[in-house]
């Protein structure tokens, strides 16, 4: 799933991809903001973010990722 995070206050959003579904991602987010915790999210590249749930903008969550056909040059 990806994911872009809007965060008050801050121009850009925080954009990244996760291995979870829609109702988990869901359940995170509203557990975040219930509890007034950060919001911790880790990508599929072993990335982790922390949000604070105070400074939650918007949370977007899209459907499953497009596979990438190609060839790439690192």
């Amino acid at each position: 799933m990806d994911i872009t995070i809007g965060i008050r206050d801050v121009a850009g959003a925080v954009n990244l991809s996760v291995d979870m579904s829609t109702e988990e991602l869901n359940n995170l987010v509203t557990d975040a903001l219930a509890s007034e915790k950060p919001l911790v999210l880790t990508s599929s590249d072993d990335e982790t973010v922390f949000v604070p749930a105070h400074a939650l903008g918007y949370v977007q969550i899209s459907g499953t990722p497009q596979r990438r056909v190609g060839f790439g040059f690192a």
